[in-house]
């Protein structure tokens, strides 16, 4: 594979614990004779490889995602400046600037022993990592404090924030280096680590997120053109254990259970089949299932082919690849939340049994009515665990920035529609020239494209933690988060409408930016709302900034209306 963070190899290589490489430098090493040579360098870059500093954000920011219990502060509308997702964010960001500043300042002492080859790598890697977090910082935070070297406790009072523009031109220079300073690829007995492509696709996201399309665009082209990675052929098999060491991978966090090294919150009890022994507490909306195209093209409320008792019949196949298909085999049994359905058949004895997956029978069964099936299999269920590898950007991604930045600057051309085609064609088991067996695109009308790559994007990166990101830069956050979160009505008294026609009594009209109405279902009690999401355009745009820094640090202001 071309990159992978081989977090689990590098804490065996040390034999020492991933924990145990927490030095959190402040100003200088804990040891001045520390940085001294080359093995002390890599202990040193090995801790910036964190699976905890190193994610997306979290799928439940956005309108893909509900969870049962208490809604959290950015879709309730309730996030402050001492939230500990904010803390968190702000606290793991500049512990590893911090720690990248101290590598970076103290690479001369090892110059006497140490190849400029891999002083090289090691400043690449660090620069990089430090690119990494000012990206995170500036999406969410706007501008932040531009610390590029070690700095005294004392000194870290003084600071102001940055324009983020000047802080966009720093991360653009620290990733140019390290795309300059880092291989293609590793030789399999070898380590792996960022890669140039790494850097490359860090630049392209970055890129699009600040609306800087031309350099998007020529990001994503770089890493494209350097052949250093392909579309896995399958989309669902992508994100089980096969695909783990797959070419799709530019950055990907491992996770492994037998040396401990597992999620931080994310609990799979909550994400899968309560038959199976979980809890079904966590589940795609309504507006997700919604969103993906029948198999002519055409959103559901303009295809002849959608049928809304048969929600899962002639749609895109990421569909029931992302999302568990009714009356299918699932975890030991086969999942059928239908009112009518008090019992289920379990395919260990074929023996028919309560059908606990069902709201008539119990109450906390996924209120949607779907389930997430997307990198879940059945060691989910026989472990209550999952210590999947967390994918943080994958090659389909180059592939939807390069054609979004297009599709913004209008300069859309062949290119533009290949490489959007290229990802549909994917999803559906084809080659891109196979147009005629997949729905390619072939308008070129501007607004027509955005309205599709943002369908696209939705659709192929669900429940990866990207959703939230692009409601935020595309200004549709307050849309699409200020929509009731509906699912399946109660079961008692007996919902006669919601019966007749289960899941959906018919297809939302949805909008430009692919936001449904389900106003009339919920009227006649078709629907039910269940979580009243709110988002104040005024301000959630940017996180606030975190509290205890600005009572440490009073020169931090505060970003408006918090």
């Amino acid at each position: 594979m071309k990159i992978s963070i081989y977090l689990t190899a590098l804490c065996l290589l040390f034999l020492t614990g991933c924990q145990d490489l927490d030095y959190n430098p402040l100003s200088d090493p804990s040891s001045g004779n520390f940085y001294s040579n080359e093995t002390e360098l890599t202990i040193a870059v090995n801790d910036l490889y964190r699976f905890s500093f190193i994610q997306n954000d979290k799928e439940e920011y956005s309108d893909n995602f509900l969870y049962r219990a208490n809604p959290n502060a950015v879709i309730s509308g309730t996030m402050n400046s001492g939230d500990p997702d904010v803390q968190s964010l702000w606290t793991s960001a500049y512990k590893i600037i911090t720690r990248a500043n101290t590598i970076l300042a103290s690479l001369n002492r090892a110059a006497g022993n140490t190849s400029p080859e891999a002083l090289a790598s090691f400043e690449a890697q660090a620069k990089l990592a430090r690119a990494y977090q000012y990206s995170r910082l500036i999406t969410h935070f706007g501008d932040v404090p531009l610390i590029t070297k070690p700095i005294t406790l004392a000194e870290s009072y003084a600071f102001t924030r940055s324009d983020k523009n000047l802080v966009l031109q720093f991360i653009f220079e620290d990733l140019d280096f390290a795309a300059a300073n880092l291989p293609a690829s590793y030789n399999a007995s070898a380590i792996q680590r960022f890669t140039s492509g790494t850097a490359l696709a860090i630049k392209a996201r970055t890129a699009l997120y600040m609306g800087k399309y031309d350099i998007a665009k020529a990001a994503a082209k770089a890493v494209i053109d350097s052949n250093a990675y392909t579309l896995y052929p399958s989309y669902r098999d992508l994100f089980l254990k096969v695909g783990e060491q797959c070419k799709e991978n530019i950055l990907t966090v491992v996770r492994d259970q037998a040396n401990g090294v597992v999620s931080d919150g994310f609990i799979a009890p909550d994400h899968i089949a309560r038959n199976a022994g979980g809890f079904a507490a966590k589940f795609p909306t309504w507006e997700l299932v919604d969103s993906y195209e029948c198999t002519d093209g055409l959103p559901v409320d303009k295809s002849p082919l959608y049928n809304p008792q048969k929600p899962f019949a002639n749609r895109d196949p990421r569909l029931s690849q992302t999302i568990v298909p009714f009356s299918s085999i699932w975890l030991g049994y086969i999942y059928q939340p239908h009112p009518d359905s008090l019992t289920v058949r379990r395919t260990s004895d074929n023996a028919m049994v309560k059908n606990n997956d069902n709201r008539a029978n119990a109450i906390n069964a996924s209120f949607s009515g779907f389930l997430w099936k997307k990198g879940i299999d059945q060691s989910w269920a026989d472990r209550k665990l999952e210590d999947n590898d967390l994918k943080i950007i994958r090659y389909a991604e180059m592939f939807l920035t390069y054609a979004e930045a297009d599709i913004e600057m209008n300069t859309i051309d062949a290119n533009t529609l290949l490489y959007l085609n290229t990802v549909r064609a994917r999803a559906y088991g084809k080659t891109v020239g196979q147009t005629t067996l997949y729905p390619a695109v072939t308008t070129t009308n501007q607004a027509q494209l955005r309205t599709i790559i943002r369908r696209e994007r939705r659709v192929e990166f669900a429940f990866e933690g990207l959703r939230y990101m692009d409601l935020i830069r595309w200004k549709i956050a307050e849309k699409a988060l200020n929509k009731p979160g509906v699912g399946i009505p109660d079961p008692v008294p007996a919902n006669a409408i919601h019966k007749a026609k289960f899941p959906f009594a018919g297809a939302p009209v949805i909008d430009a930016d692919g936001i449904p109405d389900y106003t009339p279902y919920i009227a006649t009690g078709a629907a039910k709302n269940f979580t009243t999401r709110k988002f104040d355009a005024t301000k959630q745009y940017l996180w606030p900034i975190p509290a205890i820094e600005r009572t440490v640090n009073p020169n931090l202001t505060q970003n408006p209306n918090y």
